[in-house]
């Protein structure tokens, strides 16, 4: 017998189930699978070795180290130079690789035939899975993948740039952009004195020549700051106006961005994201002066969308983990996934993950038709802010009711629940946090009513006998907060629940969607997990949604 055997023999004794480890991230989830069945076979065999990668002890490790050994900066050389780079662990550098591999800072724009007309869906699957790996690394292919959707703005600029956005050939090397075989794109919007107010943004650009600014100010928060270039906003005589500023120019010189440190944030420690002061540095207009809000906000959109997936993700690998462990440990003289109360824990959290995995992929789906639907146009405009307050408000509370399941040892670095509990706040912040989104569910509600009284027609339709009067709870809530926009909180949140519970039943979720819609909004008031009726089959929601490994 191996000393590995004899070690787990002896765990086992002591009552220490084995790390959720090994087990295939895709194939475990039931409904994951049933969400990706019409896709086409090449794509599922894709995800299938995604699923089997993510839950590996050699990418687990990956993720581990790239957290533990965090990005150091080195702004200047020996001779007093400067450098302004960052260096990252080569574990960082092996999970990019791995992720731009597999084109996930790509794959919507390829035009590939397997996943024509289900792009975002197809990308949204691979991002689901490799976020419960490690999001970290996936800030950086966000904006890479984002950034398109602000390139097309100004056509010459996407033709020179496309290529080496489109290449899966990861290149970390410190040379100017289009030397390179791949090029990644970060974002550059919060300053200090704005926040979420851009149009408060003091960032100055002066036009030099046809399309060309040179650009003036800073920016507070600038995620992967080592991106071959940077989408950013800056005043114009114009107009606010979106720029692309290269990190280097063409014969390798700084473009004038001068890195003044590191912030020391509380998770997405793989992730670099600095503080920037620049002067002269060269940027290309993108659209037209007075439009880069509305420019920029194209990409934001889009990020919008991964942050709802990384958030869905995290919760699920936090929720397989934990129910993996309650399956192998023992208490009070029987396991403790039949113990009542934990069972009931358990189910009552299932629901939300659920919820919050089918609203994320019904909102990529809405992003693949919405040029030739106007539903799905209107879900897609409606709804993103919504799936984002949402899904990514829940996280935090969700992953920790996990940790707490798992009991003294999931309050341990060591777990992988650590490192997805330190990363759940930044998806919340990320992009919008939730008073913003709310406030641009009450701009729809000024300038697009009817986009909301398409969007709840469907709920209806879709929850079936309950539709009715489910839809009128929502429209006196919509009601309240055109008076009051104070209720804007209530509103978004009275939303999400409805569109979750609305999808599951289009899914045909059945017990599933029974049991959110009830316990959600039809019963009383909830401020932890756990309240969950007993009429509802507790065991039957996790059997269902976790099935033991076999």
């Amino acid at each position: 017998m191996s000393s590995m055997n004899r070690t787990e023999e002896k765990l086992a004794a002591l009552n220490q189930p084995k790390p959720w480890s090994g087990v295939n991230a895709y194939r475990s989830d039931p409904l994951l699978v049933d969400l990706t069945a019409s896709l086409s076979r090449g794509l599922r065999e894709e995800y299938d070795v995604i699923g089997k990668y993510v839950t590996s002890h050699e990418a687990q490790e990956l993720a581990r180290m790239a957290n533990q050994s965090p990005p150091v900066l080195r702004t200047h050389g020996v001779r007093g130079e400067r450098l302004d780079v960052v260096e990252f662990h080569p574990a960082w550098h092996a999970l990019m690789r791995r992720s731009m591999s597999v084109g996930l800072h790509s794959s919507v724009w390829e035009n590939l035939p397997d996943a024509r007309g289900h792009e975002h869906k197809a990308r949204a699957t691979r991002f689901f899975l490799t976020a419960q790996l490690e999001t970290g690394h996936l800030g950086a292919l966000t904006t890479t993948s984002a950034s398109v959707a602000a390139l097309v703005a100004a056509p010459h600029i996407q033709k020179e740039w496309a290529p080496k956005i489109l290449s899966r050939k990861y290149d970390s090397s410190n040379k100017p952009p289009l030397q390179k075989t791949a090029v990644t794109l970060g974002i550059g919007m919060t300053e200090k004195q704005a926040g979420t107010d851009v149009r408060a943004i003091s960032t100055s650009g002066e036009r030099v020549g046809e399309g060309i600014y040179r650009l003036s100010g800073h920016k507070w928060f600038m995620s992967a700051p080592m991106s071959d270039g940077f989408v950013m906003l800056g005043q114009t005589k114009d107009g606010m106006g979106c720029f692309l500023v290269p990190r280097l120019l063409e014969d390798g010189s700084s473009n004038g961005l001068e890195f003044q440190r590191l912030k020391d944030k509380i998770g997405n420690r793989s992730n670099a994201t600095a503080e920037v002061e620049f002067s002269d540095a060269f940027g290309y207009l993108l659209g037209t002066p007075g439009d880069g809000i509305r420019t920029i906000l194209d990409m934001v959109t889009l990020t919008r969308l991964d942050c709802a997936l990384a958030s869905a993700g995290i919760m699920r690998a936090s929720m397989a983990e934990a129910v993996h462990h309650v399956r192998g440990r023992s208490a009070f003289g029987k396991k403790l996934i039949d113990q009542p109360i934990m069972t009931r824990v358990l189910a009552d959290m299932a629901l939300d993950v659920a919820a919050a995995t089918t609203l994320a992929f019904k909102l990529a789906d809405t992003f693949d038709r919405a040029r030739e639907n106007p539903v799905d146009a209107a879900y897609a405009r409606v709804m993103t802010p919504v799936v984002k307050y949402w899904i990514c408000k829940i996280a935090p509370a969700l992953i920790y009711e996990a940790m707490e399941c798992i009991g003294g040892s999931g309050y341990i670095e060591e777990r992988p629940i650590a490192r997805h509990y330190r990363e759940a706040p930044a998806t919340a912040l990320w992009e919008g946090a939730g008073n913003v989104m709310a406030l641009d569910v009450l701009r729809v509600l000024e300038r697009g009513k009817d986009l909301i009284d398409t969007l709840f027609a469907g709920f209806e339709r879709d929850l079936g006998p309950s539709g009715k009067k489910t839809v009128e709870v929502l429209r006196a809530a919509t009601a309240l907060a055109e008076r009051d926009e104070g209720a804007a909180r209530l509103l978004i949140e009275q939303m999400a629940l409805v569109a979750a519970a609305a999808e599951l039943y289009r899914l045909g979720a059945g017990k599933i969607a029974d049991a959110f819609l009830e316990s959600r909004l039809a019963g009383g008031w909830r401020h932890t997990y756990g309240v969950l009726d007993a009429r509802f089959d507790a065991h039957y929601v996790l059997d269902l949604l976790y099935p033991a490994a076999s």
